[in-house]
């Protein structure tokens, strides 16, 4: 072990780590007392109140993995971010730039601060790279992909690094960027856990860690919910700061412009971080030019952050309005025009709206980053500002080659189950052959990702299909203008992401009877990706409205037959939907649908003592349940309701004429297909004979990410509970509680 000595005035705190020989060493500088002190030691690369007794030995640490046997990787070892357990232990991580100073001056008598000079400035970088790699990693255990996280890993730590957490709020627009945050705010061990059951929380959310402020839904929404804390802060008269980051992606949604107007007219302080990974929605643009960053770039964005700069500005503003004569808004533009021609495309929208831009700035240069957003955190009445910041989700690890996840940050890239036909598939290529016949079927897709099944229809018919982002009311309304046009749209949208257009749907298509055919995707539980994008809502938003067809298919057969029905109806809107997974029949092969009487159910199975009838997927349950419940001597009969607007009141007429008990299934909340049909056959008087009626439903709460067969198990939806539910309406209790066993 060596040490040095020498001090200096300053009272400044900060730990560098690096390399010495062969050893780990640590260096500490504890200001205004002498000395300044450096070690050596061989053992320990940290203080002790950093780790637990279990984790200061450095070379038995495995870093990146947590504690499961399944785990088949090389390890990974990652002694920086294991320093990093909340954002405070990050701020300690690096020597600020103006402390090289009087290392170089230390250097003439202690060659090896010139090493540790060099090494402080590194050490953030190595940060970055040891996050991304733990993330790949957990990349390739889970089969998720982390792609968007690892793209902002740099920009995460810069902004822990700047601001102060959870005093200042962090407000993070989706969820695909959040797992460097978690990893940094004291969820590290957790991660591994996302989107399992009772695992941790994939999205931003409240009650799981105080450092988010705000749970995001689907995006677009860290600018509303930051300016609104924003105000509160200014009327209460606090100081904490508010940065809102926001991705290219989000950028299509019109709440977020709505936002941005809005923050501009009322001018609170907040920060707004455009994470743009130069993604676009239609190929030929991509071939265009991109946002580049240069040095003069790069320059500029640091000029334009500046206290300095920003003080000139507001006195150059202060002169042309006292000068007066309409030389304000003069100087105005010139300023504008002069700031967008060194900016790039688009950047003068954002001042347009009452954002003071700056940048573009290299997302993965955390040196530059930091060094903007702390002139942009230290300015006090700077209004709302918006830094552009470029990122590249492909980013590779490229200070740890031995991490055996160099380069792994394409969800192609990632091991694969054998992949099982889906509805989605079987949806498209029904699709397709009603469109080779009618050549005014057209289709819009709307939602955050596409599926890759839908690029079968797009490159089939390139000039009818319009995926338009996350700007599912701009969707519902651009259906309706095509129909109105005389075309035939199939307007596709996840089940979680149509809720966000409802009231397109209401006014701009059901008011106005307009044939739009609405293709509810993801319909019902979703497994991993749990309560915010589960379709629970649909049946009950969509059957309350007057003119809409309503229906669900019971399998992929159904499903054909349901597009060639919406493709011929055309007076009225209609919809559909159908869950995520696999499809029932195993490598079924899709013919051309033909169309279903409209409110017409069908039976599948007859029986005596029970009616089973099911709704959408739901079907499949009722049947097996009728296959658990002949094995006790109970003859079910098994309907399939096909839709739910409007009712098959025959058959249902039917089914309380011929039984004493009826059972309705479906997966979605209360106020859907259940209700509508015990709003009939109560005004019809069924209920005033002998026929006992039970729904079973969706709880009427969220159910967290798990697996499907484990949601559909909370949910009591498996066949199991469907038929439990007929022994206990049969007063076979005891029979029912062995079923569940």
């Amino acid at each position: 072990m060596g040490a040095a000595s020498v001090g200096y005035p300053f009272g400044i705190t900060s730990h560098c780590h690096g390399k010495f020989g062969a050893f780990p060493h640590k260096a500490g500088f504890f200001g205004s007392n002498f000395p300044l002190h450096v070690e050596f030691p061989g053992h320990k690369l940290y203080p002790s109140s950093v780790f637990s007794p279990a984790s200061k030995e450095f070379a038995s640490r495995i870093c990146s993995l947590p504690d499961d046997d399944e785990w088949f990787l090389e390890e990974v070892l990652t002694p920086i971010l294991d320093s990093v357990e909340n954002p405070i232990h990050l701020k300690n991580l690096s020597v600020e730039r103006h402390l090289n100073t009087y290392l170089c001056v230390l250097t003439l008598q202690f060659p090896t601060s010139l090493l540790i000079a060099e090494r402080s400035v590194q050490e953030l970088k190595q940060l970055s790279d040891e996050i991304r790699s733990e993330l790949s990693s957990i990349m390739l255990r889970t089969r998720k992909s982390f792609r968007a996280s690892l793209a902002v890993v740099e920009l995460t730590i810069a902004i822990h690094r700047v601001f102060h957490a959870p005093l200042d709020k962090i407000i993070w627009d989706v969820v695909e960027q959040t797992y460097a945050h978690k990893i940094l705010t004291g969820r590290r061990g957790l991660v591994h856990t996302a989107r399992r059951n009772n695992g941790f929380s994939s999205p931003s959310s409240r009650p799981e860690s105080k450092y988010d402020p705000f749970g995001p839904g689907h995006g677009c929404s860290s600018i509303s919910a930051g300016l609104g804390m924003a105000v509160a802060r200014d009327i209460k008269g606090k100081r904490e700061r508010i940065v809102s980051v926001i991705s290219n992606g989000t950028t299509m949604a019109g709440q977020v412009y709505e936002a941005m107007g809005n923050a501009g007219y009322l001018d609170s302080n907040m920060v707004v971080i455009l994470n743009d990974s130069r993604h676009s929605l239609h190929p030929k643009t991509e071939e265009g030019p991109k946002t580049a960053i240069s040095a003069l770039s790069s320059t500029l964005s640091k000029l334009q952050s500046s206290k300095s700069f920003r003080r000139f500005r507001e006195a150059a503003k202060g002169v042309t309005k006292r000068i007066g004569g309409g030389m304000h808004e003069l100087a105005a533009k010139v300023d504008e025009y002069a700031r967008g021609m060194v900016g790039p495309p688009g950047s003068t929208l954002f001042e347009e709206l009452g954002l003071y831009y700056i940048g573009p700035v290299d997302g993965h240069n955390v040196e530059d980053l930091i060094c903007v957003l702390q002139e942009v955190a230290s300015l006090n009445s700077m209004g709302p500002v918006l830094v552009h910041v470029l990122t590249e989700e492909n980013r590779e690890v490229e200070n740890n080659p031995k991490s055996g996840v160099q380069g792994l940050s394409n969800s192609d890239d990632l091991p694969s189950k054998i992949h099982h036909r889906t509805y989605s598939d079987c949806f498209v290529e029904a699709l397709v052959m009603e469109a080779e016949e009618d050549k005014d079927i057209v289709t819009v897709h709307a939602g955050m990702h596409m599926e890759t099944a839908f690029q079968l229809f797009r490159e089939r018919f390139p000039d009818k299909f319009f995926d338009v982002g996350m700007a599912e009311q701009h969707a519902v309304t651009f259906s309706a203008g095509l129909a109105c046009g005389g075309l035939k749209p199939f307007c596709i949208i996840p089940s979680a992401f149509l809720q966000r257009a409802y009231d397109q749907v209401v006014h701009d298509v059901d008011r106005q009877r307009i044939p739009v055919r609405f293709v509810i995707t993801s319909a019902g539980l979703v497994g991993s990706d749990g309560p915010m994008q589960c379709g629970a809502f649909d049946i009950t938003f969509m059957s309350c409205l007057p003119n809409m067809i309503v229906m669900a298919p019971s399998d992929e057969d159904e499903l054909a037959n349901m597009v060639a029905t919406a493709a011929y109806i055309d007076d009225r809107p209609v919809c559909f939907r159908y869950p995520r997974g696999a499809i029932v029949g195993m490598d079924h092969s899709v013919c051309s649908g033909t169309p279903i009487e409209i409110g017409k159910g069908k039976i599948l199975a007859e029986g005596k003592d029970v009616a089973l009838l099911g709704y959408g997927s739901m079907v499949q349950n009722c049947l097996k349940a009728r296959s658990l419940l002949s094995t006790l001597g109970i003859d079910v009969t098994v309907a399939d309701a096909r839709f739910c607007k409007p009712l098959d009141v025959k058959l249902l007429r039917q089914l309380c004429r011929n039984h004493s008990y009826l059972i309705t299934v479906e997966e979605g909340s209360i106020g859907g297909f259940g209700s509508h049909v015990a709003q009939f056959i109560c005004l019809d008087g069924q209920l005033d004979g002998n026929i006992k009626w039970r729904p079973i439903v969706l709880p009427d709460n969220y159910i967290e990410h798990a697996s499907p067969n484990e949601q559909l198990a909370i949910a009591g939806l498996t066949g199991h509970h469907i038929a439990a539910t007929a022994l206990t309406l049969l007063g076979r209790i005891r029979d029912a509680l062995q079923l569940m066993c």
